[in-house]
């Protein structure tokens, strides 16, 4: 995604094993969709790595320095494209947990409402 004009993702490492069987469908995706996709975003480098024994993977490397891996064991090439076009299309930004359902920048000088209050 592009974040004030600039896309956020850097960089694409596939990683793969030439023989494993649950890389069957990352090999059909870098022969089919990968050139494809980098035909269409000259911004993002493209790696490919070999690493054999391992399941194959997708890591996406950030401006921010983050970087987000996703595993792709026994998938499609499809559903690989699709999560490709997730990781470009992401911000690279960790996943904050909330601490409540709302956030408001006055809270209730009452408190919290909940369920289990008796009226």
């Amino acid at each position: 995604m592009a974040l004030r004009g600039v896309w956020q993702l850097q960089k694409l490492v596939v990683n793969f094993c030439d023989w494993g069987g649950s890389s069957k469908g990352i090999r059909a995706f870098m022969e089919s969709h990968l050139p494809a996709l980098k035909e269409k975003n000259p911004q993002l480098e493209v790696v490919t790595q070999l690493v054999r024994g391992q399941h194959p993977n997708l890591k996406g490397i950030y401006k921010n320095h983050n970087e987000r891996v996703v595993c792709f064991r026994n998938l499609a090439p499809e559903d690989i494209m699709l999560q490709a076009s997730r990781l470009r299309c992401s911000l690279g930004r960790k996943v904050v947990k909330l601490r409540t359902r709302h956030v408001t920048k006055r809270p209730s000088v009452q408190g919290t409402w909940t369920t289990e209050l008796k009226m």
